[in-house]
């Protein structure tokens, strides 16, 4: 489906590209390379919220280890630790920075800095990044076996990146049809329903 925004497609020159300039799709005439460059974009968002959803379940794996005997316990969290390092800086991280580079990139190409859903796009983007960095905090701490949350704690955090996910695919999706305030309601409903979920799950857990 054709959006009713006439995008202008700007060449890619200052950025250095592998893919031939002069392909042009039949489909909706625009450069080729740029939906190589939406296609990267893309993966690098999903290898980006795998890293995040996996790395907190492994904080709380780690945190709750902490009631474990020794030497149980640090044979556990020293494996965490090396799991926790190996997603951080080998996946989670270079799919922040991919995800930027491609993600400026499309904005610069599409040039729809004036389309007002972009901009509510780029705030929950910027709330993900927050999210992200107070994740490296947690990550700093436990490599060293500072006190963090509680596993309980750790799990209502897991459900911010649930939560900031659909935002933006909603966002993305609809763009400006997306109505703010039943949109706004939906997610505070939605939110409420993943807490009621972890508080159930919290109560026949036994924690």
């Amino acid at each position: 489906m054709h959006t009713k925004y006439p995008y202008t497609f700007i060449p890619l020159y200052p950025i250095p590209i592998f893919f031939p300039l002069n392909f042009i799709t039949f489909e909706n005439k625009c450069p080729m390379n740029i939906l190589y460059v939406k296609a990267l974009h893309i993966i690098f968002i999903v290898t980006w919220f795998a890293g995040l959803f996996y790395i907190v379940r492994l904080f709380i794996y780690h945190t709750e280890a902490e009631k474990k005997a020794e030497p149980e316990k640090s044979i556990l969290q020293n494996q965490f630790k090396i799991m926790e390092k190996r997603l951080w800086y080998g996946i989670t991280w270079p799919s922040l920075i991919g995800t930027f580079i491609f993600g400026f990139w499309l904005l610069w190409a599409y040039q729809i800095f004036t389309v007002p859903w972009i901009w509510l796009k780029l705030f929950f983007v910027f709330a993900l990044f927050l999210y992200h960095l107070q994740c490296g905090q947690l990550f700093s701490k436990l490599r060293n076996n500072q006190k963090t949350w509680n596993s309980f704690q750790l799990r209502l955090w897991n459900e911010g990146a649930t939560i900031l996910l659909v935002s933006i695919i909603f966002i993305v999706v609809l763009k400006d049809s997306f109505d703010k305030f039943w949109g706004f309601t939906g997610l505070v409903l939605f939110a409420i329903l993943l807490v009621v979920s972890i508080l159930i799950y919290r109560k026949r857990s036994g924690e």
